[in-house]
């Protein structure tokens, strides 16, 4: 597979790269890594979360404002 950047996107991945002591190539690789297991786990937690509410449980509206607010508060 080979992928086309404009160059200043492609002078900034670069950068990046050699910042780390990586090839853009490595770089590369690693990212798109990450992107494909952050995207799996997304997906995971999405089915997940449909089938609990298939199952009718879930948190009412009113509870998550409010686990929100406990958060948010100092």
């Amino acid at each position: 597979m080979e992928v086309r950047l404009q160059p200043a996107k492609e002078a900034q991945f670069a950068e990046i790269a050699a910042k780390r002591g990586l090839k853009p190539d490595e770089l590369a690789q690693q990212v798109l890594s990450r992107y494909l297991e952050d995207d799996s786990r997304f997906i995971e937690a999405v089915n997940l979360g449909l089938a609990a509410a298939d199952c009718g449980d879930f948190v009412e509206h009113d509870e998550v404002g409010a686990k929100i607010q406990q958060i948010l508060r100092p």
